[in-house]
Formats: C-alpha cells, sequence, structure tokens
C-alpha cells in the first residue's frame, strides 16, 4: 500500500469500527426491548448480531494498528428512536446495516488493486454484511411474501 493511501484507509477503517460499535450498542438496547410471545428467539438473535458487531469492530481495529493508526474510541450514530415495536427495531437494524455496508465497499473502493490482505477483508465482510441485511429483509416480509421488504 502507498503511504499516501493509508490515512484514508485507517480513516475507513475507524469508520467501521465506529459503525460495528454502535451496532454492539444498538442490538443490546433493541435485545432488551422486546417482548412479547416471540421474545426469546428473537432476543437470542439480536444478542448474537451485538456479539458479532463486536468481533467485527475488534477485526478493524487490529487493521488500523497493523497500519500504525489509532484505533477510534468514537461509537457510530446512536439515535433513539423510542419505538420499540419489533418492526421499528428491524427497519432500524436494516437502515443500520446499510450504512455499515456501504463502509465496507468504501474501503474495498480504496484498498483495491493496493492491498490483497484489505480487499480480501473488505470482500469477506461485504459477504457477511450483505447476507446479514438480507436476513433483516427476510424477518421484515409478511409471511408468504417473496418480493423484498422496501422500507
Amino acid at each position: 500500500m502507498e503511504i499516501n493511501e493509508k490515512p484514508m484507509v485507517i480513516q475507513a477503517l475507524n469508520l467501521i469500527l465506529e459503525l460495528e460499535l454502535a451496532g454492539v450498542v444498538k442490538y443490546t438496547h433493541y435485545a432488551l426491548m422486546v417482548y412479547g410471545f416471540n421474545r426469546i428467539p428473537i432476543v437470542s438473535w439480536l444478542k448474537e448480531n451485538a456479539e458479532e458487531g463486536l468481533q467485527h469492530a475488534h477485526k478493524a481495529g487490529e487493521l488500523v494498528t497493523l497500519l500504525g493508526g489509532h484505533p477510534s474510541l468514537k461509537i457510530g450514530p446512536l439515535l433513539e428512536t423510542e419505538k420499540h415495536d419489533l418492526g421499528d427495531i428491524l427497519r432500524e437494524s436494516l437502515e443500520h446495516e446499510k450504512c455499515t455496508l456501504d463502509a465496507y465497499y468504501n474501503l474495498l473502493k480504496i484498498v483495491e488493486g493496493h492491498s490483497v490482505l484489505l480487499e480480501e477483508y473488505a470482500r469477506e465482510m461485504i459477504v457477511q454484511e450483505e447476507l446479514h441485511r438480507d436476513e433483516v429483509n427476510k424477518m421484515l416480509r409478511k409471511p408468504g411474501a417473496i418480493d423484498s421488504f422496501k422500507s
């Protein structure tokens, strides 16, 4: 990687770190706010997402330090909507996943052709985030609906 691009890569990785940490906080909060008959499996799913977000944040932070940067102590946007209906929680999750996915695509654009390590990392994370986004999209569909959920 050329030295001129390192600051931009570190900035992109720090944004990913911040977004993933925001996801940890959001999914933890959402897990506390689920009520109703289906609470237990949904809470488990939300907790798993929080744990996965922490792992993703750690990976991004490790890459920041690998490049000689300083991992951010910030956390991405945490908007409390006061909406805790399961549909609201899932729509907010879908929006968060889209933002995080955009950040990974931005990283890929920056590193493409310059670092196989960072390209592969970005691609691997894009696959995981797209699968997760699609999972949330399916959860938002009405039973029997085939078309993707449109927000």
